[in-house]
């Protein structure tokens, strides 16, 4: 019998499902098994896929890599990591290593009544709420496996919950490590709802220690209600020999309003998607990134926006930074549906390239089935300013010094786009910073 890419997963399935099926409730151990059917059918993308078309994720996906069952915490690795996370003790935090919570390194501050901030697995075995139905997530989509995979081995992440009309004043910080030894996998599931009215900041941060390569495959779903507002922030620093894939899910309902600020440096092969749905009238959604692969990195970004009811704002702002032989990938779409009258959408993607061997490669779409409508895209790719080097240099100031300053100005209005100043500081100091992997 001729083994195949999917049998190293679907051998760590079939132990996983034989040590949680003394725990797990029957509807999680059924969706489990059509999620991993789905995923032996789709197999791991290849760039015969459209969407896969500039990334070929094939040769880190198809290693085997093995599910980590239980975590150890005595190397102290994971501890050094976490300090490196930390952003401000004030704020509430949940860690997670090796796709596990680890309860004494999380905080939660006096909450509000009625506001939840616990990990999944703690709700999956208590059977809370309608966790079956907000587990589904589709996965008909050709390039949607690693959906159908995260669904498969779900076991563990962030809940959150805030209620009608809740003001959470202090940011929630999720932080997922990775630290074991060897090809390892995790697939973290977050999900995340606020009430009417309600509004909150969330902030995940992904790291790793160096080591022989391991693969984060990481899902975030945003549920947000009338007159909601949440700022989530995605800091994604993993080591450089790993494999990171993750998708966030938006939906809003009327009046909502919803920031994503994402921000790439590690990983050897990193993509993220962001998909929006506009379901309701007067929304406001902004989407800003910055991606900075370097080395032999490759960095995929990629958008989608529904523009679903009539009166919606968008914005959308991804820059992008390579040096060395770095690759980047662009791909934001704008759909405007028949009866989304009066959508005033923008984007922009703008790349610099330090270095001659760097590769971009960019597509802006906008497909609109309204009539009255206002949606504008754009895509610009360059490198750094001569004229404005010369005139840094004969004022005295070094070379290295000139290209850090525009470098910084480039990045700069993505950053100054983010309001909590322990993650802006964070930022800030990185592109300070040399534009090898920085030590965060």
């Amino acid at each position: 019998m001729i083994a195949t890419e999917n049998d190293a997963y679907q051998e760590s399935f079939n132990q996983f499902q034989t040590e949680q099926s003394a725990t797990a409730p029957a509807w999680l151990t059924e969706l489990r098994q059509a999620a991993m059917t789905r995923f032996t059918e789709l197999g791991i993308p290849t760039k015969r896929i459209e969407d896969w078309r500039f990334t070929n994720v094939k040769s880190l996906a198809a290693k085997p890599y093995q599910n980590v069952q239980s975590i150890s915490l005595a190397s102290g690795d994971a501890e050094e990591l976490l300090q490196r996370a930390k952003l401000d003790d004030s704020f509430h935090r949940l860690v997670f290593v090796n796709g596990h919570y680890v309860s004494q390194w999380s905080t939660q501050h006096e909450l509000p009544e009625g506001v939840v901030i616990e990990n999944l697995a703690s709700s999956i075995r208590e059977n809370s709420g309608d966790l079956q139905e907000r587990l589904s997530l589709e996965t008909s989509d050709e390039a949607a496996a690693f959906i159908a995979l995260n669904t498969a081995f779900v076991n563990d992440g962030a809940l959150i919950d805030i209620p009608e009309g809740v003001v959470l004043d202090r940011p929630i910080h999720l932080i997922f490590l990775s630290v074991e030894s060897g090809q390892t996998v995790c697939h973290p599931r977050n999900l995340i709802r606020l009430g009417k009215g309600s509004r909150a900041a969330v902030i995940e941060s992904y790291l790793g220690r160096e080591g022989e390569g391991y693969f984060t495959n990481a899902i975030t779903q945003i549920e947000l209600d009338k007159s909601a507002d949440l700022d989530h922030h995605k800091l994604q620093h993993e080591q450089t020999d790993s494999l990171h894939v993750a998708s966030t899910h938006i939906d809003q309902k009327d009046s909502s309003e919803f920031r994503s600020h994402y921000f790439s440096f590690g990983s050897l092969m990193a993509r993220n998607e962001i998909n929006c749905m506009l379901d309701g009238g007067e929304i406001v959604a902004t989407l800003n990134g910055l991606y900075m692969p370097t080395g032999e990195q490759l960095m995929d970004c990629r958008t989608r926006i529904d523009h679903a009811k009539p009166n919606c704002n968008t914005y959308e702002l991804y820059k992008g930074i390579l040096d060395d032989h770095a690759k980047g990938v662009f791909n934001g779409k704008i759909f405007v549906h028949q009866d989304a009258q009066k959508t005033d959408a923008k984007q922009s993607n703008q790349a610099l390239l330090l270095s001659d061997d760097a590769v971009v490669n960019t597509k802006p779409q906008l497909e609109i089935y309204a009539d009255d409508v206002k949606c504008t895209h754009g895509a610009t790719i360059g490198e750094l300013d001569e004229n404005a080097l010369y005139y840094l240099r004969s004022r005295g100031v070094s070379k290295d010094l000139a290209r850090k300053m525009l470098i910084f100005a480039f990045a700069n209005d993505v950053v100054q786009g983010v309001e909590i100043p322990a993650v802006r500081q964070h930022l800030e100091t990185i592109l300070l910073s040399s534009h090898g992997l920085p030590d965060v």
